[in-house]
């Protein structure tokens, strides 16, 4: 069993995470290619080519166990105190450390509470960003390393974005007038709530939309096969917003270690994470937390009808395939980009992946099963993504009950109002900003799921 799983696993190279590198100044040793090891390049670089010609994702050389010192300290630091410790031992001589600091507080103004829902079981809220979705925190962490960096007079960053949801909306409340950039994003046709579509259509300025006639994985794929097209590459700056940016994966960590410390200041410690998973960035930021010495004791991917990873960690065959249709859309995922990181953290140590991460698959049909549960339980309303990843937590714990569990809630259930029956949509409160999107008005460019079409395009809008 343990040679199969080894063999579907992605192709990676030696594992060097544990290296000492003598490469200083490259953000504690740098960035390499899945694809391959001598890639060497600093994270600015990683940031701005998102992914490498040789079609890998950019993973740390090194990744820092954080220092005993951190973790005493932990329940007495703040969310943007413990993101600031975290990206100043991951970004090691990459940006001073004022500011840094003073970029952390900007992106990460908002909450991510846990919340006591029973006993041994909490929800952590990641929506209460400006996009009401846990995307908020890498898209606004990346957006302003990007600002950063970015030198007066350089040559336009065209950010590409796919998204099932709330990837896009979260992007573009993120570089929406960030000066000298322009974020074009692809979505699926049909495929996206309407406040989500509102979310992705309406901003204007430096914000375009393009609406794909297929799926999410069709839109992944396009944006994908720009990043290796030498056309494309030669007119355009290009990279991109997507979980597939090292940037966007980073910010990520802070709200497992914060959820961590919560739950130390509540005499906690022994915790699992359920995570509702798609294109599995959420989870392996988990994964890279519990790297970066998190003491997690197991993740558990929660997924809808799109179970590519949990299939694989029942059979040890990894099989991609065409995503299909849910009400939890922002999952509808069948190839998740992700899943080469994840694979490259455990590559020596097939077994401990499967011992760490557990996969449950759900329905439509068992899902709103698990929405009008939460409901009738504890009167509280959750999105179809967090109903699973609760579902899922519930299944898990049956097997498991001296282990405190944590249930990420990744999107606010206002974005879903057709998805709820009349008496649990009634409880939804909808905030002020959701509001002001219905008075606006929508604009977005139809296109087919053909790479010659998406590069027509490009050309053809080639300026801001």
């Amino acid at each position: 069993m343990e040679q199969e799983i080894k063999e579907s696993m992605p192709e990676s190279n030696t594992n060097t995470l544990n290296t000492i590198s003598p490469f200083r100044g490259l953000g504690g040793g740098g960035y390499y290619s899945t694809n391959n090891l001598s890639t060497r390049v600093s994270f600015q670089e990683a940031v701005f080519n998102s992914m490498p010609q040789d079609k890998g994702l950019y993973m740390p050389v090194n990744i820092p166990r954080l220092p005993d010192s951190f973790f005493e300290q932990l329940p007495n630091y703040t969310l943007p105190q413990i993101a600031f410790e975290i990206a100043k031992h991951l970004l090691v001589d990459t940006i001073p450390e004022h500011d840094l600091k003073a970029l952390i507080e900007d992106a990460i103004n908002f909450e991510a509470p846990i919340v006591e829902l029973e006993k041994d079981v909490y929800v952590l809220e990641l929506f209460h960003g400006p996009s009401l979705a846990f995307k908020d925190f890498g898209a606004r962490f990346m957006s302003r390393v990007m600002s950063y960096f970015l030198q007066e007079g350089e040559k336009q960053l065209d950010v590409l974005v796919a998204t099932s949801g709330d990837t896009g909306g979260a992007v573009a409340l993120g570089f929406l007038g960030v000066p000298n950039t322009r974020v074009t994003i692809l979505y699926p046709k049909g495929k996206v709530s309407d406040i989500q579509e509102l979310q992705l259509t309406t901003n204007g300025q430096n914000i375009r939309a393009v609406t794909v006639d297929g799926t999410f994985d069709d839109c992944q794929a396009l944006v994908k096969q720009a990043f290796v097209d030498d056309e494309l590459n030669a007119a355009f700056r290009l990279t991109s917003a997507n979980s597939i940016n090292i940037a966007r994966l980073i910010p990520q960590t802070f709200y497992y270690f914060n959820a961590y410390a919560q739950l130390l200041r509540a005499g906690k410690s022994k915790v699992a994470f359920c995570v509702p998973s798609g294109n599995f960035g959420n989870i392996g930021a988990g994964l890279l937390a519990w790297k970066m010495g998190l003491p997690v004791a197991q993740f558990i991917a929660a997924t809808n009808a799109n179970d590519t990873v949990p299939a694989f960690l029942k059979s040890g065959i990894y099989e991609p395939k065409a995503s299909v249709q849910t009400i939890a859309n922002a999952m509808d995922v069948g190839n998740p980009s992700n899943w080469v990181r994840i694979a490259e953290l455990f590559k020596h140590d097939a077994a401990g992946l499967i011992n760490l991460l557990t996969g449950y698959t759900y329905t439509d049909e068992q899902t709103r099963e698990a929405i009008q549960q939460v409901f009738d339980r504890y009167n509280y309303v959750v999105c179809p993504h967090t109903a699973i990843a609760w579902r899922a937590l519930k299944e898990w714990q049956q097997q498991h009950t001296h282990t405190t569990g944590v249930f990420l809630a990744t999107a606010h259930p206002c974005k879903f109002p057709n998805v709820f029956p009349d008496k649990i949509a009634a409880g939804i409160i909808v905030p002020q900003q959701v509001k002001e999107l219905e008075n606006k008005e929508k604009h977005a460019v139809d296109l087919g799921k053909d790479f010659e079409g998406f590069k027509n395009y490009l050309f053809s809008n080639i300026q801001a």
